[in-house]
């Protein structure tokens, strides 16, 4: 009584499939595993030696005083 048998399962899913369409729940299906391997790939870089945490990867400007110098924060400037 508590468990669905194979025939409700079933019928769910043809509601599924007829609701969304087969071309949607594909993209849906790849979204999710691109999503999935990017959190392991996550997982797997939180797990780095602090050596290689500590250099910026390539393309970021450090957080230096040189920079901080030079550089213009065009959003924290007033208007005159």
């Amino acid at each position: 009584m508590g468990s669905f048998s194979i025939w409700h399962w079933l019928i769910v899913l043809l509601i599924v499939v007829m609701v969304f369409g087969t071309k949607k729940l594909k993209n849906m299906g790849s979204d999710l595993g691109g999503a999935v391997k990017g959190f392991k790939d996550g997982m797997k870089d939180g797990g780095a030696t602090p050596d290689t945490a500590a250099t910026p990867p390539a393309g970021q400007v450090a957080n230096s005083q040189a920079a901080d110098k030079t550089t213009i924060d065009v959003e924290a400037k007033q208007k005159s």
